[in-house]
């Protein structure tokens, strides 16, 4: 049976076999980039060094919270909470969440979020501007030293953001982030050891900055290039593994992409035990976060039935599953989540 590109190609019909290769392309390299993390990257090595060799205990337990502080914002906050909407947070934890994310020197939390949206918008596209549709280093290297094309500048602009434009929190950060980016990501990490550990010089901007960012940034990467590691293997057959990621969640990176509202995932961890996830359930026992989602594998079973039965979609029938069970799911369910695994 002859393909449809085929079959256009014999009508003379112009077909563009590699929208993705030529939309690669179309990306240039940011050199001052490339030598800001060349340099980051150096010295956050050599402040490795420096913190087994030559660093107080006080600033290696000060360097350690303020890089799990970081990442905390960025997959708590900026991921879980703004981006996908997976739990509702009070005004006090938004305020903690958005001090944590400007720590991670990743910029604005709207700006941060509007990219991810893009990202799961084109995933596995050309436009996807983290080239989820390459491979594993591309996604989390390579991708942070690119220029944005004309046309992921247009798709940027038509993401909608409403909802945190109606966040003060989110907006307050965006229009002073350079601000609090050099108190918070700056000043805080290479003052703190030296004016009150009597840490040198040196060793507080290699290891509370260098190191701390260099960190951090990786990990954070991690969020939009994790799915090349823990996900399912592009060369399997869709009968092979579709259905049994989503009921057992064992690639719990791809199942992300398919049904991103989750509040559990595994950042640090197996789905559903991983450190984000867990501060998530400890947030909401303080009364912090409300309104948790999640959804069972008997949900997803469900859904995965009626999308066979039917020809819906797979992600449209999981959902009306997962909207239907939260509708009569117990407020406290995030304190047995042992059942939604």
């Amino acid at each position: 049976m002859e393909t449809e590109e085929q079959r256009l190609k014999e009508n003379d019909i112009n077909v563009d076999t590699n929208r993705k290769s030529d939309g690669d392309k179309k990306r240039e390299t940011s050199w001052p980039s490339v030598l800001f993390y060349i340099h980051l990257h150096t010295l956050g090595f050599y402040g490795l060094f420096a913190l087994l060799t030559s660093a107080s205990w006080l600033t290696i337990i000060f360097t350690f919270i303020l890089t799990v502080l970081g990442i905390l914002g960025t997959t708590a906050g900026a991921h879980r909470l703004w981006a996908h909407g997976t739990y509702n947070a009070t005004t006090s934890l938004k305020v903690f969440l958005m001090l944590c994310q400007t720590l991670v020197g990743q910029g604005s939390i709207y700006n941060w979020v509007r990219l991810h949206r893009l990202h799961h918008e084109k995933f596995e596209q050309a436009e996807d501007p983290y080239y989820s549709n390459r491979d594993f280093l591309r996604a989390q290297v390579y991708a942070q030293v690119l220029s944005r094309t004309d046309e992921q500048e247009a798709l940027l602009a038509k993401i909608d953001m409403s909802d945190l434009e109606e966040d003060k929190i989110v907006m307050f950060q965006k229009r002073f982030y350079w601000i609090l980016f050099v108190f918070l990501h700056v000043l805080l990490p290479v003052n703190t050891p030296l004016a009150d550990f009597g840490e040198s010089l040196g060793n507080s901007i290699v290891i509370s900055f260098s190191l701390r960012y260099m960190i951090v940034s990786n990990i954070c990467w991690l969020i939009n290039s994790a799915h090349f590691i823990w996900g399912l293997d592009k060369n399997f057959r869709p009968a092979d593994s579709n259905s049994v990621f989503f009921i057992t969640k064992t690639y719990w990176p791809q199942y992300h992409y398919m049904l991103p509202n989750d509040y559990q995932c595994g950042e640090f961890g197996d789905y559903g035990t991983g450190f984000t996830t867990s501060m998530v359930r400890v947030f909401a026992a303080l009364d912090l976060a409300t309104d948790l989602k999640t959804i069972t594998s008997a949900a997803v079973r469900k859904g995965l039935t009626e999308a066979v039965e039917t020809d819906v979609s797979v992600k449209d029938c999981i959902q009306k599953y997962a909207k239907m069970e939260m509708e009569t799911m117990a407020t406290d369910h995030y304190l047995a989540p042992e059942k939604f695994m």
